[in-house]
């Protein structure tokens, strides 16, 4: 293009226009700019021989030129980035990030590289964190502006207050200060589901039940103030504006951190279930992945993403992104195992997938993974234990075992007591009631050993 600008006394424009007919190889519009090529040369004292013998030369660098121009930016690009990304990790994904800002499913990929690279993340904190990503040098601030329904703006000057007077003590310091403006329902709830005043009130439920009462109380005290009135009645610590009632339950509160961040934060799913990996071998995908010795296995993981898609005939089949103990991984769902269990493939799902591998080569290098069977978490915890061996040392701690299981059910209870002289092993009369949550009770208890 600078060869026709200063040879032929071309525009930046005409010499775009001769970039295109190179690279798109029509013939006819290449003819009219050799043409225009030549004569502009000759006007410049070139010979006509010498301008089409460097024409020549320049249209097979059609062929490769713009690949290759394109090819260096792009690599000066990526050097710089992965300079950045190397050497001022904070940085580099505060800015990442803040550019994604309302991209969830953008962000989630960033989380988990966040994650990869043991940066520790502070998650949504009201008094912690900023409307935009940032960093304190050792610790990454998760944006409040990147929870699903609440306004970069009003967020904005949430924050700033804090920052002019200091971190809002409690609740009430919160409706005090902030201007009625800049809270409506919808960002309440938000910051509420993805945790952010889990500094002020540790129970989620309560303040999302009373968010239309602290949206009035905060309009009150912004009335009053710009009165110059003062409520005679009102006490410093009054709390009858929050809803008393028992918080979400942890199923409930990460679908909802889900529902606002797009990933989750504080816990993972699969942590309650933890109990059940060794009873139905349960073993993460990476090694599942990674170990050549094992071709078929169970997975328990959190559904991220489902791609539903169609086939030629018109059946459904999905991509689907799930998320274990140890990372973030795709599998391709067939027809018939997709719809068999569309009920439970849902974004938020905790499930245990059942998968066989496959491998194409002798040398085991490439490899087919494919799911057998699907089944959600909630009904593998729900299925009823048949037998269940307690260990204990001492005599004395079966009153610790009765306390826990003392309701009937179908559980057949073996005790085996074993100290240094003697050891008795003796079975329950009646079957018991045993849950994975009474399960979990007892191996928190000391000398109890449950199998």
């Amino acid at each position: 293009m600078q060869i026709a600008q200063v040879l032929s006394g071309f525009t930046a424009g005409e010499a775009d226009i001769l970039r295109r007919a190179m690279g798109k190889k029509k013939r006819a519009e290449l003819e009219k700019q050799k043409e225009r090529f030549v004569e502009g040369a000759h006007n410049n004292g070139i010979s006509k021989d010498i301008a089409a013998g460097i024409f020549l030369k320049i249209e097979p660098f059609a062929e490769y030129g713009f690949n290759k121009s394109h090819a260096a930016a792009y690599a000066i690009i990526a050097y710089q980035t992965a300079f950045l990304k190397t050497y001022y990790p904070h940085e580099f994904f505060a800015a990442s990030m803040s550019m994604e800002l309302s991209n969830q499913k953008k962000l989630s990929e960033f989380y988990e590289e966040l994650k990869r690279l043991s940066i520790n993340i502070i998650r949504p904190d009201i008094n912690r964190c900023y409307a935009d990503f940032s960093s304190d040098g050792k610790n990454f601030l998760y944006a409040l502006g990147a929870i699903k329904s609440v306004g970069f703006e009003a967020i904005s000057k949430i924050v700033e207050e804090r920052t002019k007077n200091g971190k809002y003590k409690d609740l009430t310091d919160f409706i005090n200060r902030v201007n009625p403006k800049d809270i409506n329902k919808l960002q309440l709830e938000g910051l509420v589901k993805a945790g952010a005043f889990d500094c002020l009130s540790e129970n989620r439920q309560s303040l999302f039940n009373s968010i239309p009462n602290i949206i009035l109380k905060s309009k009150n005290v912004f009335e009053n103030n710009s009165a110059n009135q003062k409520d005679l009645f009102q006490e410093e610590n009054d709390l009858t504006y929050l809803d008393i009632t028992e918080d979400w339950n942890v199923d409930i509160k990460l679908s909802k951190e889900f529902e606002t961040l797009g990933f989750f934060i504080s816990d993972h799913p699969l942590n309650q279930y933890k109990s059940l990996f060794n009873q139905y071998n349960i073993i993460n995908y990476e090694e599942f992945n990674s170990n050549e010795n094992i071709l078929s296995s169970n997975i328990a993981s959190t559904i991220l993403k489902v791609q539903e898609k169609k086939t030629q005939k018109g059946t459904s089949y999905a991509i689907i992104k799930f998320s274990d103990l140890s990372g973030v991984f795709e599998l391709f769902v067939f027809s018939d195992i997709f719809e068999t269990n569309r009920e439970i493939l849902i974004e938020g799902n905790s499930v245990m997938i059942t998968l066989v591998k496959n491998y194409v080569d002798e040398n085991k290098i490439q490899k087919k993974i494919n799911i057998r069977k699907i089944i959600s978490m909630k009904e593998v915890i729900d299925k009823p234990i048949n037998e269940l061996k307690i260990k204990i040392k001492n005599i004395e701690d079966i009153e610790k075992i009765n306390k826990l299981i003392l309701e009937a059910g179908k559980t057949k209870v073996i005790i085996d007591v074993e100290d240094d002289k003697k050891r008795i092993s003796f079975q329950l009369n009646e079957k018991r009631k045993i849950d994975h949550k009474t399960l979990n009770l007892m191996r928190n208890e000391e000398n109890i050993n449950v199998h």
